[in-house]
C-alpha cells in the first residue's frame, strides 16, 4: 500500500514537472515572438477598427453595424492566420540558428514537450491578440450601436414615421446587429481555425528545411482548406461513386484541413444565432486536427537529425 501511494505521488510530481516545463517553454516562446515585433499587426488592427467605426456613413443602421463587424472580423482572421503561420515557421530555424534548441534538448526535456511548448507559446500570442482586439471591437460596436440608433430615430422623427411599431422594429434590428455573444463566438471560431493552421505549420516546419517553403505551403493549404467544398464538387462528385467520393473527401480533409467548417463569420455578421452544438462541433474538429497533426509532428521531429 505504501509503495503504491509513493508511486502515485512520484507520478503526480513528474506530471507537475512536465507541465511546468511546457509552460516555461510556452512563456519563453511568447516573449521571443513579442521581441520579434510580431504584434505590430495588433496596432494596425486597432486603428482599423476605430476608423471603421466612424468611416461608414450608411443610412441603414443594420448595414452600418454589419460593415464594422465584417471588416473587423475579417481583419481578426487575417491577423490570427498570418501570425500563426509566420511565427511557427520562424521558431524552429531561429532556435537552431541561435543554438537554443540544442541547449533545451540537452537538458531532460523530451522533444514532445518542446513541440507542445512552442505551439502553446504561439497560441498564447495569437489568443492574447484576439482577446485584445475583441475587446476593442466590442467597445467600438457598443459605442456605435447607441449612436446609430439615435441617428436612425432622429431620421424617423424628421420624416414623421416614428410610430411605436417602427421604433420597436428598429431597436430590435439594431440590438441584433449590435454587441452580442455571437460576435465573441465568431472570435472563438477564428481562434480554432488559427490553432489548426498553426499546428499544420509546425508540422511543415519540421519537414521542410526552408522557412519560406513552410510559409508558402501553409498559405497554399489555407487557400485549399477554404475551397475544399468546391474541389469536392468539381473533381470528386462528377467522377466518383458515393463511397469513393466520401473516401476521397476524407483523405483530402486529413491532408489539408477543411477550414470552411470554422466559417461562421458571414452568419454572425447577418445577425444569425450560433448554437451550442455548432460551437461544440467546431471545437471537437479543431481538437482532432491538433492531436493528429501534433502526433505526426512528434514522429517526424523524433527522427529529425539536429
Amino acid at each position: 500500500m505504501k509503495d503504491e501511494k509513493q508511486n502515485q505521488q512520484e507520478q503526480a510530481a513528474g506530471m507537475g514537472l512536465r507541465v511546468r516545463r511546457v509552460w516555461t517553454l510556452a512563456l519563453a516562446t511568447t516573449t521571443q515572438l513579442v521581441r520579434m515585433k510580431m504584434l505590430a499587426f495588433l496596432v494596425l488592427f486597432c486603428m482599423l477598427v476605430v476608423g471603421a467605426g466612424f468611416m461608414f456613413s450608411v443610412v441603414n443602421p443594420e448595414q452600418q453595424l454589419a460593415l464594422i463587424k465584417s471588416v473587423s472580423l475579417g481583419a481578426l482572421q487575417v491577423f490570427s492566420i498570418v501570425i500563426g503561420i509566420v511565427s511557427t515557421a520562424l521558431l524552429l530555424p531561429k532556435d537552431m540558428e541561435d543554438r537554443t534548441l540544442y541547449t533545451i534538448l540537452s537538458k531532460p526535456v523530451p522533444r514532445l514537450e518542446y513541440l507542445i511548448g512552442k505551439l502553446l507559446g504561439v497560441l498564447l500570442l495569437v489568443g492574447g491578440g484576439l482577446i485584445v482586439m475583441d475587446a476593442v471591437l466590442s467597445a467600438v460596436i457598443y459605442a456605435r450601436q447607441d449612436a446609430v440608433l439615435a441617428e436612425a430615430l432622429h431620421a424617423l422623427e424628421m420624416d414623421r414615421q416614428a410610430t411605436p411599431e417602427v421604433v420597436a422594429r428598429l431597436e430590435q434590428t439594431v440590438a441584433a446587429q449590435g454587441l452580442t455573444w455571437n460576435m465573441h463566438w465568431a472570435v472563438w471560431a477564428i481562434f480554432l481555425k488559427a490553432t489548426v493552421v498553426t499546428t499544420m505549420a509546425l508540422l511543415l516546419s519540421c519537414i521542410a528545411s526552408s522557412t519560406l517553403f513552410t510559409i508558402v505551403v501553409s498559405f497554399c493549404a489555407v487557400i485549399i482548406g477554404h475551397g475544399e467544398a468546391l474541389l469536392r464538387e468539381f473533381f470528386f462528385h462528377p467522377h466518383l461513386s458515393g463511397t469513393a467520393e466520401r473516401g476521397a473527401s476524407m483523405v483530402l480533409a486529413m491532408v489539408v484541413p477543411d477550414l470552411a467548417q470554422f466559417d461562421i463569420l458571414d452568419g454572425v455578421v447577418e445577425g444569425q444565432m450560433v448554437s451550442w452544438g455548432a460551437l461544440a462541433d467546431m471545437t471537437g474538429i479543431a481538437a482532432l486536427y491538433v492531436v493528429g497533426y501534433l502526433t505526426i509532428t512528434h514522429l517526424v521531429f523524433v527522427e529529425k537529425e539536429l
